[in-house]
């Protein structure tokens, strides 16, 4: 064990999940930077195939040189999720590439400026349900039609704690990390009996590159807000959407699963 920047413990080796989706095909949304580019490698060393999808073209190219050469395939495929045509093209080019889709996580989103309810202005509350909400939708109006041309799959939606709770000030994420998970349990239910499964994760506060800016005395406010008292790693979500998205996760759909320390579990 090895002690992070943050003063946090972290396993040497990170989380691995080496095997654990062998031979299946993957698309994963918001994988230029944080999350989302953990999240593939994540899932090209469990074995899947990868396709990535994001804005920034340069960023995505980047990362299948670093997944193809460690041994896995991956293909970059520029897209805004938020955009229906764009997403379309995102699922016919990984099963033109692959032959099928397999599982998905839905990593995409974004936030908005902080303001009180009143003072948010109509422009950065349908940016947040853009970024977050209809993303999410338009991913998997997409990813489940090919998923059912080849029996089924498993899909993960990233949503947040603030999706599971109100956040002062930020009343127009938190809606659309709210409607996220209803849409998540309704897809769930939808396609139970056809073979595809649906569920969320609800991650606390994770050390991604916008954390790079927090000035340390937040950063130790992050850390008392969660009863293990640190901040989650990239991987600890990649390799739980990994894991949803496996074999070993058959039985499990509709569910929403936080990674959050203990952030949710109540007064510590």
């Amino acid at each position: 064990m090895r002690t992070n920047e943050l003063g946090e413990g972290m396993n040497e080796e990170g989380t691995q999940t080496h095997g654990l989706l062998e031979g299946k095909v993957a698309v994963i949304t918001g994988a230029s930077r944080g999350i989302g580019a953990a999240a593939a490698r994540a899932f090209a060393d469990a074995g899947a195939m990868v396709a990535l999808a994001a804005r920034d073209e340069q960023a995505l190219a980047s990362l299948v040189h670093y997944i193809e050469a460690a041994g896995g395939q991956a293909l970059a495929v520029p897209s805004d999720v938020g955009e229906s045509a764009s997403v379309e093209r995102l699922v016919a080019q990984t099963v033109d590439a692959y032959g099928r889709l397999d599982v998905a996580f839905n990593n995409a989103g974004g936030g908005h400026k902080p303001a009180p309810l009143a003072e948010l202005s109509l422009e950065d509350y349908e940016s947040a349900s853009h970024a977050n909400l209809r993303g999410t939708f338009l991913s998997m109006k997409y990813e489940i039609a090919a998923m059912l041309e080849g029996g089924g799959g498993a899909i993960v939606n990233m949503s947040s704690t603030a999706g599971l709770q109100g956040v002062r000030g930020m009343g127009a994420y938190s809606a659309a990390k709210h409607g996220i998970v209803g849409l998540t349990k309704s897809a769930a239910l939808d396609y139970a009996e056809l073979g595809v499964r649906v569920n969320v994760v609800a991650p606390g506060p994770i050390f991604t590159h916008r954390f790079e800016a927090i000035p340390e005395e937040h950063r130790k406010q992050f850390r008392s807000w969660t009863p293990m008292r640190r901040i989650g790693r990239e991987h600890e979500v990649a390799a739980t959407a990994a894991w949803l998205c496996s074999d070993q996760a058959s039985f499990i759909t509709g569910a929403t699963v936080p990674i959050d320390g203990g952030k949710l579990a109540g007064v510590s």
